[in-house]
C-alpha cells in the first residue's frame, strides 16, 4: 500500500495513538473521538445526543468517567491521553499503531488498556506498540524489534526468552549500568518545604507534607488524587486558601510562579512539556536558560548568549540532548528531547525545591538512568526534590519516603525500602482504603 495522507491511511483502517496529543482542545470529549465523522454529510446537521452516547462507550471501555460533552482543554494530561486511545479504539482499526500510550498512565490504566490490546489482537487486529518502558513490552508483545539511533539493533525477534538485560544492550549498546535505590537517612536536615493543613482553591483539605533538604518525596496517585494541583498550589499558580505553607521553616504567602522562582528558588518540570514547560517557537538555549536569565542579567538588564550558554550547556550535554545546535526550535525535537531540556533548565538554575511531574514521560532508558542520577546527584548535594510519578518502578527507585494521595488528601506515608513487591502492596493498601472510605460515607 501506498498512502497518500493520513486520511487515506484511515480509511484503509489504520489507526494511530501518538505519543504527543493529537486532539482539538475547544472540541468536546464526543467530537474529538469521532472527528473523522463529523459532517460526514454535508447537509445534515450533527446528532450530538447520538454522537456522546458513542463516545460514552469507548470512555467506558477505558473506565474512563468523563462527560463526553466536556472540552478537552478542561482535562488533565492523563485523561487527554486516554480520549487518544478512545479515538484510536473508535475507527476499529486492523491495524493499530501505539506510540508511547502508557506515558502519562497509573499501573491501573495501563492494566485495562492492556485487556483491551489483548481482546483487539484476539480478535485479528495487528498492534505495534512504541515504548521505553521495558516491563510493558514483555508484558504485552510478541516479538520485538530495537532501534538503536535510527537503526535496528534487532528485527523481528520473538520474545519468548528475551530477558530485560539482553534488551537494555540492545537498546544502549552496552549492559544496564547507572545508580539503583539506596537507603539514605534525611531525617536529621532542615525541612526546606513544609505544608500544615493546606487547603487549597481546587478542593485540596488537610494536607501535610515536608520535604526536608537532601530528601526525594515520592508523591503517587491515581488519576484525578490531586497531586499536580498540588504542586501548581506550591508553586503559586493557584491559591492556597487555608494552613501554612513553609520555606526554610518560614511562613510564606506565593503569589505567583515567577515569585517562586525568583525569590523562593522553587523549579517546576510540569508533566505537560508542550503546554507549560517550554516555549516551543523559541531555541533551546532560549528555553533552557529562561529560569537563570534574572540571576545572570547585567548592567540595565542586559544579557549575553555566551553567558547563557556557560550556565545550561553542561545539563544540556551531560543529559544528551540531541539537536543540530543550541539554536534549534525546541518545537521541531522530538519530546524526549523536549522532556530533557525542560529538565536541564532547572538543573542550571540551582533551585532549593524541585518539583518534578512525571520526569520520564518519553524518554528512553539510557536518558531515563542518567535523569535518575542526577536526581540523585541534586539531591546529595542538598536539593530538596519532590517527585510526582505514575511510574511505580521509578517511584520506588528515587523515593525516599512516599506520600500517598486520594480525592486531593494525603492518605499516608510510605517509608521505601526498596523491595517493589512490598512497596508498591503498601502504596496499593492506603489506595484501596482511601477509596473504600470514600464509598462509605453517606452522599
Amino acid at each position: 500500500m501506498h498512502f497518500a495522507s493520513p486520511r487515506d491511511a484511515i480509511a484503509h483502517h489504520v489507526g494511530v495513538v501518538h505519543q504527543e496529543r493529537n486532539l482539538i482542545p475547544r472540541f468536546s470529549v464526543a467530537e474529538n473521538i469521532h472527528l473523522e465523522q463529523l459532517g460526514a454529510h454535508v447537509l445534515r446537521p450533527v446528532d450530538y445526543a447520538e454522537l456522546n452516547r458513542q463516545a460514552r462507550r469507548w470512555l467506558e471501555t477505558l473506565n474512563l468517567d468523563v462527560d463526553p460533552a466536556t472540552p478537552v482543554s478542561q482535562l488533565s494530561v492523563a485523561k487527554m491521553q486516554l480520549v487518544e486511545i478512545a479515538k484510536a479504539l473508535s475507527l476499529q482499526s486492523k491495524v493499530l499503531l501505539l506510540d508511547e500510550p502508557t506515558a502519562s498512565l497509573t499501573s491501573s490504566e495501563t492494566d485495562t488498556l492492556f485487556g483491551i490490546l489483548r481482546q483487539l489482537r484476539d480478535s485479528g487486529a495487528s498492534l505495534v506498540f512504541v515504548s521505553h518502558k521495558l516491563e510493558e513490552v514483555q508484558e504485552i508483545c510478541d516479538r520485538v524489534t530495537v532501534l538503536r539511533d535510527g537503526a535496528n539493533a534487532c528485527e523481528s525477534r520473538p520474545m519468548e526468552g528475551l530477558g530485560r538485560p539482553e534488551l537494555v544492550r540492545l537498546m544502549i549498546g552496552r549492559s544496564e549500568g547507572g545508580g539503583t535505590w539506596r537507603k539514605r537517612d534525611t531525617s536529621g536536615n532542615p525541612p526546606v518545604l513544609e505544608l500544615r493543613q493546606v487547603a487549597t482553591a481546587l478542593g485540596h483539605r488537610d494536607i501535610d507534607l515536608t520535604v526536608r533538604r537532601g530528601e526525594i518525596v515520592g508523591l503517587y496517585g491515581l488519576v484525578g488524587a490531586g497531586r499536580t494541583e498540588l504542586a501548581k498550589s506550591i508553586m503559586g499558580q493557584f491559591p492556597v486558601t487555608a494552613g501554612t505553607v513553609l520555606i526554610e521553616a518560614k511562613p510564606v504567602r506565593i503569589g505567583s510562579v515567577a515569585e517562586a522562582i525568583h525569590q523562593h528558588r522553587l523549579g517546576y518540570v510540569s508533566e505537560d512539556r508542550k503546554g507549560e514547560g517550554l516555549i516551543l517557537p523559541h531555541s533551546v538555549l532560549g528555553n533552557a536558560g529562561v529560569p537563570i536569565w534574572r540571576r545572570l542579567a547585567g548592567l540595565f538588564g542586559s544579557l549575553s548568549d555566551g553567558a547563557v550558554r556557560r550556565a545550561v550547556l553542561p545539563f544540556i550535554q551531560k543529559l544528551e540532548v540531541k539537536t543540530p545546535s543550541l539554536s534549534q526550535t525546541v518545537g521541531n525535537l522530538s519530546g524526549g528531547n523536549q522532556q530533557k531540556i525542560s529538565v536541564a533548565k532547572w538543573l542550571a538554575a540551582g533551585v532549593k525545591l524541585l518539583i518534578v511531574d512525571e520526569p520520564s514521560v518519553g524518554i528512553d532508558i539510557k536518558t531515563k538512568a542518567y535523569l535518575h542520577d542526577l536526581l540523585r546527584e541534586l539531591a546529595d548535594a542538598g536539593t530538596a526534590i519532590l517527585v510526582i510519578t505514575s511510574d511505580m518502578p521509578e517511584m520506588v527507585a528515587l523515593a525516599d519516603r512516599i506520600m500517598v494521595m486520594d480525592a486531593y488528601r494525603v492518605r499516608g506515608e510510605v517509608a521505601n525500602t526498596g523491595v517493589y513487591a512490598d512497596v508498591s502492596q503498601r502504596i496499593m493498601n492506603l489506595i484501596h482504603r482511601a477509596e473504600e472510605r470514600r464509598e462509605a460515607e453517606p452522599a
